[in-house]
């Protein structure tokens, strides 16, 4: 279904105000904003300033208590004026969100084929069962997943696959306008370009507007045709993609920009003085069951001979396509998931349950690893508690402590919000302090930063830098984004299904790239245009 003619904008909003509940101040203070039919637009700003809240407030998905006043029309409609009903219409026919967290919006219960047939069915009710099959294996392959992955559940796709299901349960309907919040967050630069171009080709076909909400300055210039900078819920500059991006006018543009640029240029750290092995792998093996016929056994094989070594204060970089088995890695070593064969040992001697607590993980997805019933404070506590390591005062100080150091200042302002109160930038630092808290030997460092602006992504990285420096820690650093790998790695290592393909330091990956894949990650990483 091609999106309806319209002559006027696609989504209008004029001083908007939004503010929730148990916080001072509003997340958008006074926002205008428009998009026709047909445009890009991409909208960046720091952690924080209201991007994910614009999405909320443009489909009402705002928490209960909050307040939205000011001008909002989307497809000619205040969403809301209208009932519970129409609302919903509204969102499955005029709108397609992407969200910053796959995991929010896919039931576990269903599998991935199901998501999609019981969209379609619900907008589609007299199309065939074999129509809206066909539908939903067509969708799943526009978007880089195996139609044979149809009967596999959420759990058992990599966050990358998750984020894609996503985007196809988001095109599915071809809504005259697609908000695209962080949508190649967890993926890797290859797949974001498929992905983004998926999404243009959407917009392009049937006339519909894109709204793109990112903190990637370089995927913004490469697939919008506009860039909107947003500050503490106001907008401070917009202009056409290259010319913000080559001469940015606002401070803020400027400072995100130079952030931006000294990431693309930074060297790879020098590798540290001969120390011990902390972390030893020896061909490590994770293999997944598929389903199958019982007499037809079948294997996804995740991580399939992993070895390697890593010392005291030596940061490996880990790097592949989405799937390849970059986040299986951490899960087996954190004890996540079954093992099937190899060895892990930790200073010599092999994992048992008590030594896994000097190996912490900071995940993928913040969402899922935080308590949604606890306050930032006592998730960062908790562990402490649980492993009798603090009085329940001493950790609350301790969770203060890691607050300030993660860039959540003051700690005070956020020890008593609930996970769902802070923007997904947020959210990762917390999820960053809690793996902090219990002083680990190793971390896994699982997208840490994938969701964090290009400022905050420097402070993020200089904290865990600080920290490796003065307790000798070891990371492994999974990442899709080369330009970060290579410039916070010793050494990088690459990965293609589930096996080490090609390792060395980081920029000569990205000068002289070997195997087919890290030419493939290389060539697709988007850069900024010359100053």
């Amino acid at each position: 279904m091609a999106a309806p003619s319209m002559t006027g904008p696609v989504l209008t909003l004029k001083q908007l105000v939004v503010q929730y509940p148990g916080i001072d101040t509003p997340t958008l203070n006074g926002l205008d904003l428009s998009l026709h039919p047909g445009e890009r637009l991409a909208l960046v700003g720091p952690s924080g300033c209201g991007k994910s809240t614009v999405a909320r407030a443009v489909l009402q998905l705002l928490p209960q208590g909050s307040t939205c006043s000011g001008a909002l029309q989307l497809a000619g409609q205040d969403p809301r004026q209208l009932r519970r009903s129409a609302l919903r219409h509204l969102r499955g026919e005029a709108v397609g969100l992407v969200f910053q967290d796959p995991m929010t919006r896919l039931n576990p219960l269903l599998t991935i084929g199901e998501h999609l047939s019981d969209t379609l069915a619900d907008h589609r009710p007299r199309w065939t069962r074999r129509q809206l099959r066909l539908r939903a294996e067509d969708l799943l392959e526009r978007v880089g997943i195996r139609a044979d992955r149809y009967s596999s559940y959420p759990h058992q796709f990599s966050g990358g696959m998750r984020q894609r299901l996503a985007i196809a349960l988001a095109m599915a309907l071809e809504p005259p306008l697609v908000i695209a919040d962080e949508p190649t967050t967890s993926l890797d630069v290859a797949v974001a370009g498929q992905v983004m171009g998926e999404l243009s080709a959407l917009c392009e076909e049937s006339g519909s507007a894109l709204l793109l909400i990112t903190h990637d300055l370089a995927m913004a210039g490469r697939w919008c045709q506009q860039i909107a900078v947003l500050d503490r819920g106001q907008l401070v500059e917009q202009a056409p993609a290259w010319q913000l991006l080559s001469q940015p006018q606002s401070a803020l543009a400027q400072r995100l920009v130079a952030a931006a640029r000294s990431r693309e240029g930074s060297p790879t750290p020098a590798a540290p003085a001969a120390t011990p092995v902390l972390l030893e792998l020896e061909a490590l093996r994770c293999w997944h069951p598929l389903p199958s016929l019982p007499w037809q056994q079948r294997w996804y094989k995740a991580v399939d001979g992993v070895s390697l070594r890593l010392h005291e204060g030596e940061t490996i970089g880990v790097v592949g396509a989405s799937g390849c088995g970059k986040s299986t890695l951490c899960r087996a070593l954190m004890g996540l998931v079954p093992v099937r064969g190899g060895s892990v040992r930790l200073r010599g001697q092999a994992l048992n349950r008590r030594a896994r607590r000097c190996i912490q993980m900071v995940f993928q997805d913040p969402l899922a690893c935080l308590n949604p019933a606890m306050t930032v404070g006592q998730a960062i506590a908790d562990p402490l508690l649980i492993h009798r390591l603090a009085s329940r005062a001493d950790a609350r100080e301790r969770a203060r402590e890691l607050l300030a150091a993660v860039g959540l200042n003051p700690p005070e302002a956020f020890e008593h919000r609930l996970p769902r109160q802070l923007s997904g930038g947020q959210q990762q630092r917390v999820a960053i302090a809690r793996a902090l808290v219990l002083d680990p030997q190793v971390l896994l460092c699982d997208e840490s930063v994938s969701m964090l602006d290009a400022e905050v992504q420097a402070e993020v990285l200089e904290l865990l830098r600080e920290l490796q420096q003065r307790l000798g820690l070891g990371m492994l650093f999974v990442t899709h984004d080369l330009a970060v790998a290579s410039g916070f790695c010793q050494r990088v290592i690459v990965l293609d299904g589930g096996r080490i393909v090609e390792e060395g330091p980081g920029d000569q990956l990205l000068a002289a790239p070997q195997a087919p894949i890290t030419r493939t990650l290389v060539e697709a990483c988007p850069r900024l245009p010359a100053a």
